[in-house]
């Protein structure tokens, strides 16, 4: 079976460098990296990845606005999204436009990969 194939939507270059890391070490494969809601979108399109971690506040188009139409491009893609910010609001927006989950940035690197591999356990890949 191969590896889950995900990437990195993230406006800060030290977030996608620390959440590679965090994928990595759990075995999974990143085959990309954007830094906003279009390039993210391009991506998806371009890789239809298993997994896409992506934050909710970046430039041009955020987090939330692009979870629909990224359902849309890859429907088995499931969608985490990344924040600083966990008002319930926010993450309820972000559940009912598609995504299937979401992780605090803070979260410390141990406990970040157990929720990675508690995410990813379950997930059926194509060959």
């Amino acid at each position: 079976m191969r590896k889950i194939r995900c990437i990195v939507v993230d406006d800060e270059s030290h977030i996608r460098v620390f959440m590679r890391a965090v994928l990595q070490r759990v075995g999974l494969d990143v085959v990309g990296e954007a830094a906003n809601g279009d390039e993210g979108l391009s991506l998806v399109e371009k890789e239809k990845p298993d997994l896409v971690l992506m934050d909710i506040n970046m430039p041009i188009k955020t987090g939330d606005e692009v979870i629909g139409l990224m359902k849309g491009k890859s429907p088995r893609s499931k969608i985490i999204m990344l924040t600083s910010v966990a008002d319930a609001e926010t993450i309820t927006r972000c559940i009912e436009a598609g995504a299937d989950d979401y992780i605090r940035k803070d979260t410390p690197y141990q406990e970040m990969t157990v929720l990675i591999k508690e995410i990813t356990g379950d997930m059926e890949v194509e060959p």
